[in-house]
């Protein structure tokens, strides 16, 4: 017994000294590593990785930009069967511990021991959002250390709930989801509540192994996980066995959903994510901003529209480019040759596609296309591709398909069924229609900004951003021609000329030393009219009298004055050829100028963002009020210790009297000019002007009425001519027309109200002088009072000169 004591007493005296080491040991890690240790409080303070979302004015989602997808939740909105779910699978004693399982450390060793892998996992909820928001991912000891201290902790100072909640909006669960309702709107397009028991089981399997246990690149390992998962919850009461029996069987429903944008607006949003960028730093992507633009989804969906189906127009007109490649189709399955496909990229609305049969008897072709499978196209659909040969010139109309394509060759088609079907199983089996396109070379842009803010309510600055992110609105400097004009004109109205003054439209030669040749300007038709009045100048958009309009006001009066109208002049020439529009201004300036002629001549700055609220919602900006102010602006008295009103001071740039007279000549253009086209919008309220440069190397199409100004611009990204007959009026106006016809759908008409000191006199058409008493011929102008022409002297027995003042409603229709 005395030596069985005494070994008793030996092996006692070990194991205290090993629990005093071992307790020692702890003590000197925890010593050493508690000052290390973040303060739970920065837990409460911690900003989800958020990211950056962009909303049109009526709240459509545009675009969304950052690494992580994260929606946050709070534990009240989550099922309760769904809390479950996450703790059947990673921790079920989560509200008995105190941070460190012990029993759960056990039991992975085991499953480790008896199965070669760990099933439910040794660490805790706790230590993972120690893990998650803390520390780094070493799998080292003095990382599990400090990860259990942590744990520990954090249970000290949160509530369990607390800590599930930030468990549940932190975890990754793969496809750049970060937390629950990222993930069940990944993978479900639903909100958490809106789940069935095998998703919510399916996503509860995910933080374990994103990638192993994901459902889209592992279903078979997915399934397995999930139905685990699910009879850990029938084991410990979660959900009765029927449940488990049904949840079980269940199929695989997950599928990939991106963000869905309702808004066809890259290049919009491209503007907003950089200007956020310029204010917030990396930290826009990541802090959960929510950005409310100016643009109306609408009216920029249309002008997105507007633009694409404005340069296939004028790609058609110019001939068929032929085939954008080559693949052969014999002996080749219809994946096999969608797997070649792929190659060619869906732009926008065009699908590659290769020919597999041309059957000229029956007038189609049949093709498989990418993402629709096997199509036709008939005849019909490619009777415009006739032969490119250059910009002015094509070959005959086909007349056969064969003419066209042949077996083999990869065009871009286009849809005539729904965009959303996938396949030819979509349709029933019935092979979608589809007809002949191509990619345009031609490029365009539309700007589109409320007149008396200068808020930009539609903007598109390409064909495709996808395709090139040249936003051709706001960056490319191109000439614009005779849409240049009415700021000339304006000039000349405030320098006392009047629609009724008379220039000489006839031939005018420069000889100018800078020279190779004398300029010799002339018109678009190539004749000239002899004396002209400026009203009808403009509205034909005669060239000679527009240079001999600059010349009478002088070159460097016109340049002050366009520096007045905050028209930018250095890439202006001082020069009479600016009376062309030989400068240099993007789409975005010249619409601004429009704008401030559409609102009776006050200055106007354009703008995107409307407000930026943060994650929290709390509002951090909002676009400044608008007013509106004679020449002397001055705030609203306030009190000095108030914060300063949020008011942009808009003062007057030019005469109201002359800017009205404007708007009758700018409608005009459209009554009986270069713009008659846009008769067909039957509407009295719009006016506008187009410009074409030389060689038709840019087509512009300007115009408003009192409240919207929209400018479109259609060229070459390296200007080259478009070919004979792209004017103005040709390749930008019906672009201009598909938007404002939408743009101003149940608008009423919107007339600039008539300014003081407006006077309407009946003069003679051909010397713009009054009309004699008696006179027949004779139309009414308006003129500025102080600008009408001299009163003649009366007849015996004739009545009073033909003088006016009044509203435009009372005037005769043939000057408005």
């Amino acid at each position: 017994m005395s030596r069985l004591f005494r070994t008793s007493r030996v092996l006692a005296w070990f194991f205290i000294s090993g629990l005093s080491v071992a307790a020692m040991t702890a003590s000197s890690f925890y010593l050493y590593l508690r000052p290390g240790l973040p303060a739970v409080e920065q837990l409460t303070d911690i900003k989800l990785q958020t990211p950056l979302r962009v909303y049109s004015a009526d709240n459509r989602l545009i675009a969304e930009f950052g690494e992580k997808r994260r929606a946050p939740i709070t534990i009240e909105q989550i099922p309760t069967i769904q809390l479950q779910a996450f703790m059947a699978a990673e921790d079920a004693n989560f509200y008995q511990h105190i941070g460190v399982d012990f029993k759960g450390l056990l039991r992975a060793a085991i499953e480790l021991v008896t199965t070669g892998q760990i099933q439910s996992g040794g660490s805790t909820i706790t230590m993972q959002v120690a893990k998650n928001y803390f520390l780094s991912r070493d799998r080292t000891f003095i990382r599990k250390f400090n990860e259990i201290l942590l744990a520990l902790q954090i249970e000290r100072e949160l509530n369990k709930d607390q800590i599930l909640e930030l468990y549940l909006n932190k975890i990754y669960l793969g496809n750049r989801a970060y937390g629950l309702r990222a993930a069940a709107q990944v993978y479900y397009d639903q909100d958490v509540n809106e789940l069935s028991l095998a998703q919510m089981a399916m996503l509860a399997g995910l933080p374990k192994a994103p990638s192993a246990f994901n459902p889209l690149a592992n279903p078979e390992r997915a399934r397995i996980r999930r139905n685990w998962i699910l009879g850990r919850m029938r084991d410990l009461g979660y959900i009765t066995p029927n449940a488990y029996e049904l949840a079980s069987q269940a199929p695989l429903t997950a599928s990939y959903n991106a963000p869905s944008t309702e808004v066809d607006a890259d290049y919009v949003a491209e503007m907003a994510r950089a200007e956020m960028v310029q204010r917030f730093g990396e930290a826009a992507y990541t802090d959960g901003y929510s950005v409310t633009l100016t643009v109306l989804a609408d009216k920029q969906q249309t002008a997105t529209e507007a633009l694409r189906a404005g340069l296939h127009a004028y790609d058609r007109r110019h001939g068929f480019r032929g085939a954008i490649g080559t693949i052969e189709p014999s002996g080749r399955t219809t994946d096999e040759l969608q797997d070649q496909l792929r190659n060619y990229p869906i732009i926008e609305s065009l699908h590659p596609a290769v020919v597999t049969a041309v059957i000229d008897e029956e007038e189609r072709v049949e093709l498989i296309t990418r993402s629709l499978g096997p199509s036709h196209m008939p005849f019909e659909s490619m009777t415009w591709a006739k032969p490119y040969r250059t910009e002015s010139l094509t070959g005959p109309a086909p007349k056969t398909p064969s003419e066209v394509v042949q077996p083999g060759d990869v065009v871009y088609v286009q849809t005539t069924t729904d965009a959303d079907h996938t396949s030819s199983e979509h349709t029933g089996g019935i092979k979608p229609t589809v007809t002949l396109s191509q990619l345009p070379k031609v490029q365009g842009a539309v700007i589109s900004l409320n007149a008396k803010t200068g808020a930009i309510e539609a903007l598109a600055g390409g064909y495709s951003f996808n395709q090139s992110k040249y936003n051709r609105a706001t960056q490319a400097t191109r000439q614009p021609g005779s849409n240049f004009k009415p700021f000339l004109y304006l000039a000349g109205l405030e320098r006392g000329l009047t629609p009724a003054s008379i220039f000489n439209d006839a031939p005018i030669v420069f000889d100018d030393s800078q020279l190779e040749t004398a300029w010799r300007p002339e018109n678009s038709s190539g004749q000239f009219y002899g004396p002209t009045r400026l009203r009808e100048a403009l509205y034909r958009s005669r060239n000679l009298v527009s240079i001999r309009l600059l010349r009478d006001i002088g070159i460097h009066n016109a340049l002050s004055y366009l520096e007045q109208l905050g028209i930018p002049t250095d890439q202006i020439p001082a020069d009479l050829s600016l009376a062309l529009g030989s400068g240099l201004l993007t789409p975005m300036e010249v619409a601004r100028g429009y704008a401030v002629i559409a609102n009776g001549g006050y200055d106007v700055q354009p703008f995107l963002i409307k407000e930026i609220r943060d994650s929290d919602g709390e509002v951090l900006y909002s676009a400044p009020a608008v007013v509106q102010c004679e020449n002397t602006c001055q705030l609203p008295h306030r009190d000095p210790f108030e914060a300063p009103p949020n008011i942009n001071m808009m003062k007057r740039l030019a005469d109201e009297r002359s800017v009205y007279i404007l708007h009758s000549m700018m409608r005009d253009v459209i009554r009986r000019g270069t713009g008659r086209r846009a008769l067909a919008l039957g509407r009295s309220d719009i006016g506008g002007k187009t410009g074409t440069t030389n060689d038709q190397r840019d087509a512009w199409f300007s115009g408003f009425n009192h409240n919207l100004a929209t400018t479109v611009w259609v060229g070459f990204d390296q200007p080259s001519p478009m070919g004979r007959g792209e004017f103005g009026a040709t390749a930008a106006l019906p672009v201009w027309m598909d938007y404002m016809e939408v743009a101003l759908n149940d608008e009423p008409n919107a007339f600039m109200p008539q300014p003081n000191g407006i006077v309407t006199v009946r003069i003679d058409p051909a010397t713009g002088k009054r009309t004699r008493p008696g006179q027949e011929a004779g139309i009414f102008e308006l003129f500025r009072e102080e600008d009408a022409p001299p009163p003649l002297e009366s007849v015996s027995g004739s009545g009073a000169p033909s003088t006016t003042s009044g509203t435009e409603a009372t005037l005769p229709t043939e000057l408005f």
